[in-house]
């Protein structure tokens, strides 16, 4: 009976011994790439796993809030933090909040990023394998920052400009033009810090794999001169929102046609044609880039709507080819010898309002015979890794 004790503990505690040691193998976490320099949380590890830890020890109970989940509680340890672990997550920037007996806060371990209207703490989980939006060594272009006078807003504005690194060695080149939109919430950095849109393209010319162009991103909010800020917020059905949002898409529409193209042709070496000029946005920037080149086709010759195109069709709604999109799809013919790249897409992932709105204009464009392409980014949400996904499958299409 001693014996068998004995032998069932010894194997006991082999097994609890080789628990550990494959918990320790798997436990690989390390600091996240996004993290403030020398702060050791948040980590990440090889599955996608998020380990976050605040310190809050008067706090009676913790939670975390990533805006496309988990949002959970946390557990309070003996010295006062309060840490909590994810499930395995998708790659990409994942933004999150901490919420302390009610109040919000940011993690002091985190970058801050513009999103949400706010600023608000992110984490970035590796794709694994993927290289296309990490730094490599390759020449790289320049990103300036740029103040515009308009006179639509009555204004200063404000810009981020990517110039291709052969944009100061080859002084004697033009170079066509991208305008790149932000989100809902966001602003023109997004696409720089978020959506890292400069070490994408210098990847993609290293590899020969796109044209040398001029990147344009710009605060897609605006409001006329004199007028008051329109009311964005509210529910999204809101008849009142639907106006406001009209009235803003309005104002930037005049702004980037009347005051930043010209200063964007003006300031930079470009080819200022509507052959070498495209647009393009994620979500709100999405719905912009396809109400202001739809209706401006004298301007620009390549599309794209990253999970946003012209307002998500309602599930009873049916396009009119003749007279919707201002009749730009009136003729599929005409319409293919304008527009070189019509570009619309959505996660596979995202919200099935979302999904469905873009299947149907997907589908309304294939019944009226409107070429384009249709991308889906697999397994990705709401989030800027379907866009750098779209970004990196986008930008080699332009300007053939």
């Amino acid at each position: 009976m001693r014996r068998f004790s004995m032998t069932f503990l010894l194997g006991l505690f082999c097994v609890l011994l080789a628990s550990v040691g494959l918990a320790q193998d798997t436990g690989d976490f390390k600091p996240a790439t996004t993290n403030v320099w020398g702060a050791e949380y948040p980590k990440v590890d090889s599955q996608g796993r998020v380990l976050l830890r605040i310190k809050a020890p008067d706090a009676t109970k913790v939670r975390v809030n990533f805006w496309s989940n988990p949002k959970a509680d946390m557990e309070k340890q003996a010295d006062g933090f309060w840490t909590y672990t994810t499930p395995p997550m998708v790659p990409g920037l994942h933004y999150y909040n901490f919420v302390v007996d009610g109040a919000e806060a940011t993690d002091t371990g985190s970058q801050s990023f513009f999103g949400g209207s706010k600023y608000a703490s992110a984490v970035e989980v590796p794709e694994a394998g993927s290289t296309y939006y990490s730094i490599q060594d390759v020449p790289h272009g320049q990103v300036r920052d740029v103040w515009y006078n308009s006179k639509v807003t009555g204004s200063w504005r404000h810009a981020m400009v990517y110039l291709p690194p052969t944009y100061e060695t080859q002084t004697n080149q033009r170079f066509p033009v991208l305008y790149l939109q932000h989100g809902g919430g966001e602003d023109e950095t997004g696409w720089i810090r978020q959506g890292r849109a400069n070490v994408i393209l210098d990847n993609l010319l290293a590899e020969g794999k796109c044209k040398p162009m001029i990147i344009v991103m710009a605060y897609g909010y605006a409001k006329r001169a004199g007028q008051p800020a329109p009311p964005v917020a509210g529910p999204p059905t809101s008849p009142d929102r639907a106006r406001a949002m009209q009235d803003m898409f309005s104002a930037f529409e005049d702004d980037l046609t009347q005051a930043l193209i010209p200063f964007v042709d003006k300031t930079y070496r470009t080819l200022p044609n509507r052959e070498n000029r495209a647009m393009a946005g994620l979500s709100m920037g999405g719905m912009q880039t396809y109400q202001i080149t739809l209706k401006h086709l004298d301007l620009f010759s390549h599309i794209g709507g990253f999970s946003g195109a012209a307002g998500f069709l309602a599930a009873d709604q049916k396009m009119n080819p003749k007279t919707d999109y201002n009749g730009a799809f009136a003729d599929p013919a005409a319409f293919a010898k304008k527009v070189k790249v019509l570009w619309l897409s959505i996660g596979t992932a995202e919200p099935e309002r979302m999904r469905a709105g873009i299947h149907r204009l997907h589908n309304a464009l294939n019944e009226a015979k409107i070429q384009h392409t249709f991308y889906e980014s697999p397994g990705t949400d709401h989030e800027w890794q379907t866009w750098r996904r779209d970004l990196k499958e986008f930008a080699p299409k332009l300007f053939r």
